[in-house]
């Protein structure tokens, strides 16, 4: 019986690599997808909707779900040890599946699953025990939010135009500022190595697909040069585009 349980076929198949993310995107024994990571010493399989593990807290589609429920009943209840504890098992879940997208280009999904682990941190922050367990989760904010970016700017970038991923970037960027200055640590931002990704992702950009300043970065450099009439055609530009 053990030897029919074994995976040292499937292992041997699917070395693993540890120089690069290895997914795949396989059939559950009821036909549905699901995702799969070569690990070191294993494989993680994930559910492609819903919660990763498949499972259905509380009978929630996710933990975060379940907790949208509870401030409905009681908007000022504090997460108690149980609570906090499968908070972080989403957190990781949500981390591995996040990864998967990115390296399957499946940038959307990627969105999708940063954008969820988010709000599941402004809700816990919001109903979290103390302040050190919400600052050991904070840390990894600008993280998600460097996933965040990089998904919607290379969709952007596959689906329209490099200048609307420019765009996003841009926007990105000024959202991670404003985090590093709620943390105390604007001085900081300059110096992090997710910004300097962002900001080397954003320039090859530029000169592979030649893109200029962009409308908003002209109406950013017009504002600043007192420029209001070029400001009020580039704002009407950008209402026109409905991205005022």
């Amino acid at each position: 019986m053990m030897d029919e349980q074994n995976i040292d076929d499937i292992l041997r198949d699917w070395p693993y690599d540890p120089s690069s993310v290895s997914v795949r995107l396989a059939r559950g024994s009821d036909g549905r997808n699901v995702l799969q990571m070569r690990i070191e010493m294993g494989i993680l399989q994930l559910e492609t909707t819903g919660r990763p593990d498949g499972e259905l807290p509380n009978g929630e589609n996710t933990f975060y779900d379940h907790l949208i429920g509870l401030t409905i009943e009681d908007n000022d209840f504090v997460m108690n040890e149980d609570m906090c504890s499968e908070a972080d098992r989403e957190f990781v879940q949500f981390y591995h599946r996040r990864v998967c997208w990115l390296s399957l280009r499946e940038f959307d999904k990627a969105v999708r699953d940063a954008n969820h682990t988010l709000t599941l941190m402004n809700l816990c922050k919001e109903h979290s025990p103390d302040e050190n367990w919400t600052l050991a989760r904070e840390q990894y904010r600008p993280f998600v939010m460097f996933h965040r970016i990089q998904a919607e700017a290379l969709g952007e970038l596959e689906d329209t135009t490099a200048e609307k991923a420019v765009e996003v970037i841009n926007r990105g960027l000024n959202e991670l500022r404003d985090v590093f200055v709620d943390f105390e640590a604007d001085e900081e931002f300059d110096e992090s190595e997710l910004v300097q990704r962002l900001q080397e992702l954003r320039e090859s950009l530029r000169e592979k697909f030649e893109v200029g300043s962009t409308l908003r970065e002209q109406l950013d450099a017009a504002i600043a040069a007192e420029q209001y009439e070029l400001a009020a055609e580039l704002r009407d530009q950008l209402a026109a585009q409905g991205k005022a």
